[in-house]
């Protein structure tokens, strides 16, 4: 006897359940990573020594660690948790707080009759002080250093020159041991460069130690090196403004990372990229410490526990372009990584480096290097002071201000919009366009990390930020499709292809010769703009050059995800700006430092007791298991899936009028396949578990799938999703595309099923022309017109799915809701850049 599966129309064993075939068949989306192989750098092999750096036989146990339930400085588990609540996460100010304590003392005390009893903490000073005897680290502290022209000065002597400057700095050595040694890295950190191939011609890149860069190092040619753990430093910085009501104060902080980190780390945890400086320019006095264990190694403590010999190296520096002309002294309008001339910004021109940069400055005068060669010669780079380091091959591929922000939003979208009001027969109707493309924007199904845009883009541009970008980036090719000339809109669509590429975590030899394509079908199609009087005078703009270096910055550094300034943009919040606000704002820039301090012993505290076990549950459970209460539970249950509900209650709201058949339908197919469509229905219960919700996640990536007819108590919600129904294929053609209309959980013959009725949609052969998404319809009876439903088991659903209307000329009422996007058009969009999954999925 065999089963058969009505999804993908094939039989499998009796002996294996019908959900086990599902999980194994079905759920996957894209194909499996294929097996691959890592070479690992011979030399540079991360030996394990004693703190003395003499090497230790493999398989030697790390030293033990201090796992005794020590609070100290703090008396308790509340205390710190206290601490912490008040100190970091709600920022109490120091009045509320002393009032909060004198609150609680006076409560403490009236219950004890006590009268000198005090709270946790005498007052906001008590506590901080608390917070400056942390000695699981000592905060990296900041060290004051003023700077300032020495040389001769005239009357003609600029006023820079006559200013003394102020630069607070931590010592990169110290932040670069405290990153080594924190134990949250455990699992998540390269120790030896490596090569990985999938196959003798196909070589995956993702993190920065998968890459050629640390691989190729000269520094491993060094006898005293092998053996060592090469630690790549990786800096980034980016001016950011705290007040604009305040007069645009602004701030220049230096960030710091270490490249063994995995990308996914780096920019999830809060220790993987640390503030070590705020300066206007990076001075190479600020990283000497650095210099002499870029020769000699340094021993460190890893996050295994472990001793190492580190051998430090300059990394790629995250920069956006206004950074990048200060740190490789070019001319503004040149490309910081080649010699293209700043109208031939098309192509690529012959690579930069320092040797070549250190000749010309030497050969030619200085009005020949600044017209020619497009250096400034005043400006000496900082990486001229370190071993091995070349400006120029360490500025690194910024996905947020070269692509998101800069070609997409400053650019493109820009020149769609100046299109429309250039060809237009009249403002009006111009008007009328982009009021189009903004109600398509704004009536955008819901879909899980898409914002919604109400009024479309026009919500000004001083409050953009880069993830209003990034949803804008989703949904606009649907939104201009069929108002604009078809080349320009596959002028996008290959763009946007190429960003998704770029964005991908992890990319080998064939996505980066699919980048390269996306890329020159850019290049052809990006003339539209000029054709249609645009850009009359060409497109050579340094951040849209920047694309080209792409493929070969992937091959050097790993994924730019990993490498993106939206890292230490996201670092501003905790390290500038809340910091300011927390100050007094009288030279405020000591008390944000002395901030950062404390916040840095605050998140060492948290790790060295999540490390010992002391942070297991809550507090108040904590306390309460300690006291030896054994009827205690949890709070953290795990949430059910399903709600109980009636099926006939379903049925009567009108809602479903059809669900006990099409649920019949499901349970005879799966009982008795043979049956045929006109076999009989089993009996139901009338009781059942109606759902609202799904969850799936693959990985760290989560998905809410909703069917809601009152999503937050107002409007309905009925998200789609791809259905695999042909496990034999990848691509779009794996899947059927679905609306989901309800979860159903119920147990029928000893069985539990988990399933989903859901509406179809058929798929259109070819992809859309000018797009190149695939388009989608509502499966409709022939007879009655209604759409087709059926009901499928939950683990058929491969993950979640975004449709967009495809209208073309078709006008929308201007009180056209978003609630009634998915039942009122007759063709959708797949839409394949909703996130980089679908794109990655359907593509």
């Amino acid at each position: 006897m065999a089963r058969y599966c009505n999804l993908c129309h094939t039989t499998f064993p009796t002996w294996r359940r019908y959900d086990d075939h599902n999980i194994n068949i079905h759920r996957f989306p894209k194909p499996p990573a294929p097996a691959s192989q890592k070479i690992f750098h011979h030399d540079l092999d991360a030996r394990i020594c004693d703190v003395a750096g003499n090497y230790l036989p493999p398989g030697t146990p790390a030293p033990p660690r201090d796992n005794t339930h020590n609070w100290y400085p703090f008396d308790s588990r509340h205390q710190f948790e206290f601490a912490e609540w008040h100190y970091e996460k709600v920022q109490t100010s120091e009045d509320d707080l002393n009032e909060l304590l004198n609150t609680l003392a006076a409560e403490k005390a009236a219950e004890t009759g006590n009268t000198e009893a005090r709270a946790m903490y005498n007052d906001a000073e008590h506590m901080r002080g608390t917070l400056d005897s942390i000695a699981h680290s000592d905060g990296l502290p900041f060290a004051k250093y003023h700077f300032r022209y020495t040389g001769v000065a005239t009357p003609q002597t600029p006023p820079w020159k006559l200013k003394t400057y102020v630069v607070y700095a931590r010592n990169p050595l110290h932040v670069a041991e405290h990153m080594a040694a924190c134990t949250d890295f455990n699992g998540s950190w390269d120790y030896v460069p490596y090569e990985e191939f999938t196959s003798d011609t196909c070589r995956r890149f993702s993190d920065f130690m998968s890459a050629r860069f640390p691989f190729k190092k000269a520094i491993a040619r060094d006898d005293q090196n092998k053996g060592a753990m090469l630690t790549p430093i990786i800096l980034g910085a980016d001016k950011t403004t705290v007040s604009v009501a305040t007069g645009h104060q602004e701030y220049h902080p230096l960030y710091m990372s270490l490249g063994n980190l995995s990308n996914d780390m780096r920019r999830a945890h809060r220790d993987g990229v640390l503030p070590i400086a705020f300066l206007a320019i990076p001075k190479p006095q600020i990283l000497s410490p650095l210099r002499p264990a870029m020769t000699t190694p340094h021993v460190m403590c890893c996050p295994d526990g472990h001793y190492r010999r580190a051998i430090f190296q300059l990394g790629p520096f995250i920069a956006d372009y206004p950074e990048q002309v200060c740190l490789s002294g070019i001319v503004s309008g040149w490309c910081p990584k080649c010699r293209a001339f700043p109208d031939e910004l098309d192509q690529g021109g012959p690579p930069r480096f320092r040797a070549h940069t250190e000749c010309v400055v030497e050969t030619f005068p200085a009005g020949v290097v600044w017209d020619v060669f497009g250096l400034n010669v005043d400006v000496e780079p900082f990486t001229n002071h370190f071993p091995g380091a070349d400006i120029h091959e360490l500025i690194s591929p910024d996905l947020l201000h070269q692509l998101i922000k800069g070609t997409f939003k400053d650019h493109l979208v820009e020149w769609v919009s100046n299109y429309i009001y250039q060809n237009a027969e009249s403002e009006r109707e111009a008007d009328e366009l982009i009021a189009q493309i903004d109600l398509c924007l704004a009536i955008a199904p819901p879909f899980p990390g898409l914002r919604w845009f109400p009024h479309g883009r026009n919500f000004g541009d001083a409050q953009w930020t880069g993830d209003d970008t990034k949803a804008l980036m989703k949904i606009y090719l649907s939104a201009i499709a069929g108002l604009v000339p078809t080349k320009m809109v596959r002028c996008l669509a290959a763009f946007l292809d190429f960003c998704y590429l770029a964005r991908r975590p992890e990319h080998d030899t064939h996505t980066l010769a699919a980048m390269e394509e996306a890329l020159a079908k850019f290049h052809r199609l990006h003339s539209v703009f000029i054709e249609t009087g645009v850009r009359p005078d060409g497109i050579s703009l340094p951040r849209q050059h920047s694309l080209v270096h792409y493929v070969l910055a992937i091959r050097q550094f790993g994924s730019p995800n990993g490498l993106c300034s939206s890292i230490t943009e996201s670092k501003h919040i905790e390290a500038v700006k809340e910091t300011w606000r927390r100050s007094n704002r009288n030279d405020p820039i000591e008390q944000m430092t002395t901030t950062l301090v404390r916040l840095t012993k605050l998140s060492a505290a948290r790790i060295e007791f999540g490390h010992r076990g002391m942070l297991h549950g809550d507090a108040h459970t904590a306390a309460r298991l300690a006291l030896g209460d054994e009827t205690v539970v949890d709070k953290q249950r795990n949430k059910e899936l399903l709600y109980l509900a009636a099926l006939d209650a379903q049925e009567a709201d009108g809602r479903m009028p059809t669900l006990r058949t099409l649920v019949q339908r499901y349970l005879r197919n799966r009982l008795d396949p043979d049956a045929g469509e006109h076999g009989a229905l089993p009996a139901l219960s009338t009781r059942m578990k109606i759902g609202l919700h799904a969850c799936g996640s693959r990985g760290m990536h989560h998905e809410f799938i909703r069917c809601n007819p009152a999503w937050s108590g107002d409007y309905a919600r009925y998200d789609t999703v791809l259905v695999t129904s042909d496990p034999n294929v990848w691509g779009v053609r794996r899947f059927r595309v679905a609306q989901v209309r309800q979860f159903i959980s119920s147990k029928y013959a000893e069985e539990f099923h988990q399933c989903a009725v859901v509406d179809w949609f058929c798929m259109d052969q070819e992809r859309d022309g000018s797009t190149g998404m695939s388009v989608g319809r509502p499966q409709l009876d022939p007879v009655t017109g209604d759409r087709i439903s059926s009901v499928i088991p939950l683990t058929s659903i491969a993950l979640a799915c975004h449709l967009m209307p495809k209208l073309g000329r078709t006008y929308l009422p201007v009180d056209f809701h978003w609630s009634e996007t998915l039942t009122s058009f007759r063709a959708y969009y797949v839409n394949s850049y909703v996130d980089y999954h679908a794109h990655e999925t359907i593509l």
